[in-house]
């Protein structure tokens, strides 16, 4: 097969029509994968144009690196889900006889499960100073509006403050503040709001008093009725549409405010360290984990419960101290069931 049929965008659309077959989500999960693939191929300057059998060899693997760089090593099941989709659709190529080149779809698997790994969930580990991103944030001065490009750069300022505060206090995924509108926080004067999270499943997230002030002056000084909450303000993003709907932050860029501000406050930490540490926090601090659970969205208290259960320590230090006995304890126990025995008329055993 020639020409424009044979490039990665002809082979990505005539891989989802393949798909008639399989189940609505199963589509929908494809369909998702092949969106981080694409964001993956931006990242790396391969354009969408270029023929499936121009792409390297080791591709997967790459990919593979991508994701977990994107998305964290603790997020081990949304990487595996992005994996398992591309993965199918290296498979379809393979059957049309579109892969790279001097590459079988068996050494790319095998070479994709060899950078995978063996793995399972594992507890994750904070760097106890991630707050220090949210107090930089706090303390950067806001350029004059009148200097050059100084209201844009107020604004974004201002916009990636409310982003941090919103991550840090909410436990939200990425993609979840992106999606946020300012309806659903009432322009920052609504303590919660009702989302829907990942597996199109609706939670409530709460937010603090610090994050929707942050939330309430980025929108005054905004000072435009746009629907999503965090939107664009370079010079490229061009003509609105309708609601203003195409300015709207992708979760790619809400990644890259973390990662911009992290190196800033010296911090290496991503967006789902943010939820790592309000889950750690809580359940340190006394919370249950089927409120941490109901609070981060997860589906299966199993899920939580892997990830999250050496957090919740702190009953267990109770119960250790309550329930633990020194050895004078356990002897002076000993001595009273002898005593017991005794006035029972039952002798003592050798």
């Amino acid at each position: 097969m020639a020409g424009d049929t044979a490039t990665v965008t002809a082979q990505m659309a005539e891989f989802v029509q393949s798909l008639a077959g399989k189940s609505p989500e199963t589509v929908a999960t494809y369909q998702k994968s092949l969106r981080r693939f694409s964001e993956f191929l931006a990242d790396h300057r391969i354009l969408e144009q270029t023929p499936t059998s121009e792409l390297p060899a080791d591709v997967l693997e790459q990919f593979y690196v991508w994701l977990v760089d994107v998305f964290g090593r603790e997020a081990r099941s949304t990487v595996t889900t992005y994996v398992a989709g591309v993965r199918a659709f290296f498979r379809y190529l393979s059957r049309r006889r579109l892969l790279p080149a001097e590459a079988s779809f068996e050494q790319m698997r095998a070479g994709l499960l060899e950078v995978m790994g063996k793995g399972s969930y594992k507890t994750p580990r904070i760097d106890r100073r991630l707050p220090m991103i949210v107090i930089y944030v706090n303390n950067i001065p806001l350029p004059e509006p009148s200097a050059p490009r100084g209201r844009a750069r107020r604004l974004e300022i201002l916009r990636d403050r409310a982003i941090i505060l919103t991550l840090f206090t909410t436990g939200m995924r990425r993609e979840e503040v992106s999606r946020l509108k300012r309806q659903d926080v009432e322009d920052g004067w609504s303590s919660q709001a009702l989302i829907t999270g990942k597996g199109d499943k609706e939670r409530i997230v709460f937010f603090t008093e610090g994050a929707l002030e942050s939330i309430r002056l980025y929108l005054k000084e905004r000072g435009d009725r746009y629907a999503p909450l965090f939107i664009r303000h370079d010079n490229r993003r061009g003509e609105a549409s309708r609601g203003g709907s195409n300015y709207q932050l992708e979760p790619r860029a809400i990644w890259r405010v973390v990662k911009q501000y992290s190196a800033l406050a010296g911090v290496d930490v991503s967006t789902h360290d943010f939820r790592h540490a309000k889950a750690s926090t809580m359940l340190n601090r006394g919370a249950k984990l089927s409120e941490v659970q109901d609070i981060l969205g997860h589906a299966s208290p199993e899920t939580t419960k892997k990830i999250y259960a050496h957090y919740e320590v702190s009953h267990l230090r109770r119960a250790f101290d309550q329930y633990s006995a020194t050895a004078e304890e356990m002897m002076a126990d000993l001595d009273r069931a002898r005593k017991r025995r005794e006035e029972a008329g039952f002798e003592d055993p050798a």
